[in-house]
């Protein structure tokens, strides 16, 4: 069995538990993990360890390493110690963080460079996991790609030794092995076998390929019957575009259904369905940032769609019926599609906050989730839409009322349709009386993820937005003033002119985007200005308001 020492340093318990999933996962794969808490330094000795070395690293405080790791970065901090301190080491390391703090994934990093300053070198590329995101959106790829990044650096040590008989010479320590990137050779030799018909492709590339998969691999052989979870010839000889598989700590098991007809009406409102296409398809944000934003414009010109600046709609997008036939044929689960598909959680699982996934609904056949909830071909040309049955956040009826808009990342989007209107009703009233419109927005780099940011130049030069109040939450300060990091701390800035708005001149706030965090703190600081610029207590603030919200004054379309 083929030892690696897996080190992990928590401080709630997360990077712990990743640790003990790794550990679980890595006998399947033919390996040993020796798993260690990174205090008890008495049970591992990096200085002499000659296996690769695998660590999780959470992040504290204002970027900090946790309490666990404390003694270990004192260490390894020594400027005693020689440039090839851990020369012979192989490493790979996963941090864990949350982007909303400034030093996201700091821990991991510190560590991760003070290793590399010693000497040590990666076999594996370091992953940086986003609490804000979700921990899984990388942990789990990161997790599945080590096992191919162990099997190449047992596989070349093992060709070292040979080469050079039982002798270890002292260059060998100073040789490179390149870094295996997480998704290089799981995911992407998985992925590529796994597209539609590719007509370029020859059955013969396809099996060495699939010999190469093997010879990387060293999970047990598979069982012989094809299944939701497994694939079997021809499936695994194909080119097809399949969903990821289900992680380990869930169950998938098919059940025959009572004879029950679905229909695209089980997945849509009552509302009228139109069919529009697609007639742009951009991304705003740029490849280095940590969150990709789309724009998608539909043409809506021949359809008898009613609609206000504001409105939301339902997207239905179904994949290809004849491409979930295809699927399903390659599956060898045709006489199985009128199947239910049952999910639930393994009961021996130690995976921490296991969860069945939200876009799959109960109860629901094969088929009939093959075709509505999972990802199969790329955006279509056509999609299908329908009317939202609760729109409400709409502008007021009187154009002369001001209104203070505060949309933070893709919340940004319905205000820029009250600026387009805007702009068209002031154009054809050049005379007419027109209320102030103030923006509250922000994002976490100016130069990555600044949404819209022509067009808000354009609204703003022309005077349709008379105040534009930006923040940059990840940027490095400027000068020596404190940044102002979230639009909260930008409407606290302009106390006085958002309380004379909405106190006395009988504005409007719309509030866009997260609910989790953004909108609470939104809240809570209308409620604080309130509070002292009409200097009263509190609870009469929060009444104040409670009676925005009654007057439609005060509107959120929030989201978690």
């Amino acid at each position: 069995m083929r030892r690696f020492l897996l080190l992990y340093a928590t401080q709630k318990g997360q990077a712990k538990a990743i640790a003990e999933e790794i550990c679980e996962k890595a006998f399947a794969h033919g390996f040993s993990a020796d798993l260690h808490c990174i205090s008890e330094s008495d049970k591992y000795d990096l200085k002499t360890e000659t296996a690769p070395l695998v660590v999780v690293v959470s992040t504290t405080g204002t970027g900090d390493p946790p309490d666990t790791a404390r003694k270990f970065v004192k260490a390894i901090q020594d400027k005693a110690l020689p440039g090839d301190f851990f020369a012979h080491l192989r490493y790979g390391l996963l941090g864990l963080g949350d982007s909303e703090y400034t030093y996201f994934c700091n821990g991991g990093k510190i560590i991760d460079k003070r290793l590399q300053e010693l000497g040590a070198e990666h076999f594996y590329d370091t992953g940086h996991a986003d609490d804000c995101v979700g921990l899984e959106l990388v942990v789990e790829p990161w997790i599945d790609g080590l096992w191919a990044a162990l099997t190449k650096h047992f596989t070349s040590s093992r060709g070292k030794e040979e080469r050079n008989g039982a002798l270890k010479m002292a260059s060998n320590a100073s040789q490179k092995m390149d870094p295996v990137k997480p998704e290089l050779l799981h995911l992407e030799s998985q992925v590529e076998l796994l597209r539609l018909d590719d007509p370029g492709r020859k059955d013969s590339e396809v099996r060495e390929q699939n010999a190469v998969n093997r010879s990387q691999s060293s999970a047990p052989p598979a069982a012989s019957e094809s299944s939701l979870t497994h694939s079997i010839p021809p499936l695994s000889q194909a080119s097809l575009n399949i969903p990821a598989l289900p992680p380990e700590y869930l169950q998938v098991h098919l059940q025959e259904s009572l004879g029950q007809e679905e229909s695209q009406a089980s997945v849509t409102s009552v509302d009228p369905i139109f069919q529009v296409p697609i007639s742009k398809a951009v991304q705003l944000t740029t490849d280095d940032a940590i969150k990709t934003t789309l724009l998608v414009e539909l043409d809506i010109s021949k359809t008898d769609f009613s609609y206000q600046p504001g409105d939301a709609f339902n997207v239905i997008c179904p994949n290809s019926d004849s491409e979930v036939q295809n699927l399903l044929q390659r599956l060898q689960l045709t006489d199985r599609r009128e199947h239910c598909v049952l999910l639930k959680i393994k009961a021996d699982t130690k995976k921490k906050g296991a969860a069945l996934p939200q876009h799959i609904p109960e109860g629901r056949s094969l088929q009939f989730i093959l075709t509505w909830c999972l990802e199969i071909r790329a955006v279509p040309k056509k999609i299908s839409i329908s009317p939202r049955t609760t729109n409400f956040f709409h502008l007021p009826s009187d154009p002369s009322a001001p209104i203070i808009m505060v949309g933070p990342g893709t919340g940004i989007a319905p205000f820029i349709g009250f600026l387009q209107h805007r702009e068209k009703l002031q154009e054809q009233h050049p005379d007419g009386h027109f209320g102030a419109m103030w923006l509250f927005f922000g994002c976490r780099h100016k130069d990555r993820d600044y949404l819209f940011r022509e067009e808000l130049r354009h609204f703003h030069k022309r005077g349709i937005l008379t105040h534009l109040k930006v923040c940059f939450s990840r940027d490095a300060p400027v000068g020596e003033e404190a940044p102002v990091r979230y639009v909260q701390d930008n409407i606290r800035l302009h106390s006085e002119q958002v309380a004379r708005l909405l106190l006395h001149e009988r504005g409007c706030i719309y509030v866009c985007g997260d609910a989790k965090n953004m909108a609470k703190d939104v809240n809570d600081t209308l409620v604080e200005i309130i509070s002292k610029q009409a200097g009263v207590e509190k609870l009469e603030a929060m009444k104040t308001l409670a009676t925005l919200k009654e007057e439609k004054r005060y509107l959120q379309d929030i989201w978690s």
